[in-house]
């Protein structure tokens, strides 16, 4: 049995630094410029309420040098502004672009079984919610470096002033951080189980969009969801974000309340200093303005520890998906696919669930089953019996933990797996219905010939490569899927309980005629099936229990019947 698949950890600190140098090495340059510009702009604006405090102090008022350079700052200031709101903004997104494409290319890539064990749920809130965090704090990126830069340069100024009022500030400042520090770490916590009960939610909302049927015929569980789970978990949210902010609020406000209670003092204390007019009014000018940025850099932690998460989350949801199948999008030079295909064969193959601790295990297997050319199978057995799994496995869907699947006696391993399902065209029982089909003219009167023999021609077209509609009921949309793997024409077709959303006039016509027909054109055909009234059509019924093919029955001369209109 292969080793069991290796639990990816947190991501640590470093590893998340990693992925930010990794993601922006492509946009280095533009990032240090828009870096410089943003530094440039908030540095010039500290200096431009040095040049007014000496203009407004000037005996003789201010000169003509002095105004040039009040408007050079003036031009420094809104170019370097201009210049770090484009330049990151466009490093943003297109880090966030680069986000969702390596993740996309990521999910796509990954093993079935890692796919399915972490729900679809929880990738959709990380696709969609995280990297909408990410790219909300890129847009306000500029801003902040900005008001970073105003503050640094503000202090300076402070400093070269006065430094002993400097550092009466600094003190204010070095509180109030500290009051912050710890309300970043309250409310981060907050933010993180607010985050965790998104995940929950998404379930929910799963729930009543498609359960909405169920739902609706059942006023208990409708009434359930509602108070018990989706109401309480919106709620829950809610309760979290407003502790978390009211935690950062009540920091905010203690630190404008030192602010103010360092200028108090300075006014009160004016007499005794021994700084001049000039130095006071500008300390109290400048810690004035400093306020602004200092607050916006403040109320910026919130969305700071939010987008610490949805970093997290990303980094976690990348690393579940680390190790890829190789060679999932090769040169468009590929081999060609065989129109047939020899034998396929699974020989002492196993594959056993995943559990959470003290959980019953399922195991599948040793499973023995050739399969020939043009053969039509039928694989039965109850719920449970490991039917679906079975066929995961043979589509190599699945990695055999034991055993070995075979292609014409060639071993099927990781190098050729991908190559080998292209032989297949499947129709499962939780199939996804695409609506592009992609054919040429001649396809496209192909895919009306189906289409009217499916009996679905009054109700759809091929228009423009997809069908003019998918609103279709349960039964014709299966059709629909049918259709796609008509024209995939692939020599392996598999159907996961394909008829049993049929009429029973189209389940007969499925069973005496497509699949016969099927097979008369060299299909090898696989089919799940509880309707034994039809078992006589196969070639072989294997019957399956408990995970594993308790008997193999031969069915001799199913067409010859067939053929002489005996159903």
């Amino acid at each position: 049995m292969n080793p069991p698949e290796p639990v990816a950890s947190d991501p640590r600190p470093a590893s998340l630094l990693r992925e930010a140098v990794r993601l922006l090495r492509p946009f280095w340059k533009v990032a240090i410029l828009a870096t410089v510009m943003g530094a440039a702009s908030g540095l010039a604006t500290a200096w431009l309420l040095a040049t007014v405090n000496r203009a407004l102090h000037m005996p003789q008022g201010a000169t003509a040098g002095l105004l040039g350079l009040f408007a050079g700052l003036c031009v420094v200031t809104i170019a370097g502004e201009i210049a770090s709101d484009l330049g990151n903004g466009l490093v943003g997104q297109n880090v966030v672009a680069k986000l969702r494409k390596d993740l996309s290319e990521k999910i796509l890539s990954a093993p079935i079984a890692q796919i399915e064990r972490f729900r679809v749920h929880r990738i959709t809130t990380t696709l969609n919610q995280d990297i909408d965090t990410i790219s909300t704090f890129t847009f306000g990126f500029s801003g902040l470096a900005i008001a970073m830069a105003i503050t640094i340069g503000c202090f300076a100024y402070l400093a070269v002033l006065s430094p002993l009022l400097s550092l009466l500030a600094a003190a204010a400042i070095a509180l109030g951080s500290w009051g912050h520090a710890m309300a970043r770490q309250r409310g981060r916590k907050g933010f993180e189980a607010a985050r965790d009960a998104q995940d929950e939610l998404q379930r929910h909302y799963r729930a009543i969009t498609e359960g909405s049927k169920e739902l609706r015929i059942n006023r208990d569980r409708r009434r359930t969801l509602r108070d018990a789970y989706l109401n309480a978990t919106i709620e829950r949210i809610r309760d979290l974000r407003v502790r978390a902010m009211r935690v950062f609020m009540s920091a905010n406000a203690f630190g404008s309340a030192l602010f103010f209670i360092v200028i108090g003092v300075v006014l009160a204390l004016q007499n005794k200093l021994s700084a001049g007019a000039p130095v006071l009014s500008g300390f109290v000018i400048v810690l004035l303005y400093v306020k602004g940025p200092l607050t916006q850099l403040i109320s910026a932690l919130p969305m700071l520890g939010q987008t610490q998460i949805a970093i997290r989350r990303v980094a976690e949801l990348s690393l579940k998906f680390a190790n890829p199948e190789a060679d999932l999008f090769p040169a468009p030079a590929a081999p060609a696919r065989p129109e047939q295909v020899g034998s396929i064969e699974l020989r002492g193959v196993c594959y056993a669930y995943p559990t959470d601790a003290g959980a019953g295990m399922f195991q599948l297997g040793p499973i023995d089953l050739r399969i020939e050319q043009g053969e039509m199978l039928f694989l039965v057995g109850e719920n449970g019996s490991g039917k679906t799994t079975l066929i995961k496995l043979l589509l190599g869907l699945y990695e055999p933990q034991e055993g070995i699947v075979l292609l014409d006696g060639e071993p099927v391993v990781a190098d050729n797996r991908d190559d080998y399902r292209q032989l297949f065209s499947t129709v499962f029982a939780d199939y996804f219905l695409f609506d592009d089909v992609v054919v040429g003219p001649a396809q496209a009167a192909e895919a009306a010939v189906y289409l009217e023999r499916l009996e679905l021609g009054h109700k759809v077209s091929v228009t423009d490569g997809r069908f003019s509609t998918t609103d279709l009921s349960t039964g014709q949309r299966k059709r629909l899927a049918l259709v796609h793997a008509y024209l995939d024409k692939r020599p392996v077709l598999v159907f996961d309980e394909w008829a049993a959303d049929q009429d029973p006039a189209f389940r007969r016509v499925f069973y005496t005629e497509i699949l016969p027909d099927l097979k008369r054109d060299g299909r090898t055909l696989i089919v799940i099936s509880h309707d034994d009234r039809y078992f006589h059509v196969a070639d072989r019924v294997a019957h399956m229990s408990d995970g594993r093919i308790v008997s193999v029955e031969s069915q001799p001369g199913s067409l010859r019947r067939l053929a002489a209109g005996r159903p």
